[in-house]
C-alpha cells in the first residue's frame, strides 16, 4: 500500500508502507507521545487497502479530502477513498 501525505513537512510525499492495514499514525511511534501524522482516509480496491492518507492531526479533514481530490489519489490508485474520523 502506499502512504500518501498532506499538510506538514513531508507534504505531498509518499512511500511504500508494508502490511494489510495502515497505521493510525505515522510515525507509529514518535517517543515523545504526541503523533506527527495520523490517518484520515483509507483507499480501498481489488479486496484490499491501495493507499492510505495522512495529514498532521491538527489538519482538517474537509481540507484533507478537498487536496486528496485534487491530486486525484483515488483515480491514480484505482480505489474508492474511504473518509476517517480518528481522533
Amino acid at each position: 500500500m502506499r502512504a500518501l501525505f498532506v499538510g506538514g513537512v513531508v507534504d505531498n510525499t509518499e512511500l511504500d508502507m508494508d502490511g494489510r492495514e495502515p497505521p493510525l499514525h505515522y510515525p507509529p511511534e514518535t517517543g515523545s507521545g504526541t503523533p506527527r501524522y495520523r490517518l484520515r482516509a483509507v483507499g480501498h480496491g481489488d479486496g484490499g487497502v491501495r493507499c492510505a492518507i495522512y495529514s498532521p492531526p491538527e489538519t482538517a479533514l474537509d481540507d484533507v479530502l478537498r487536496i486528496a481530490g485534487e491530486r486525484d489519489y483515488a483515480r491514480r490508485f484505482e480505489a474508492r477513498l474511504q473518509p476517517l474520523d480518528t481522533p
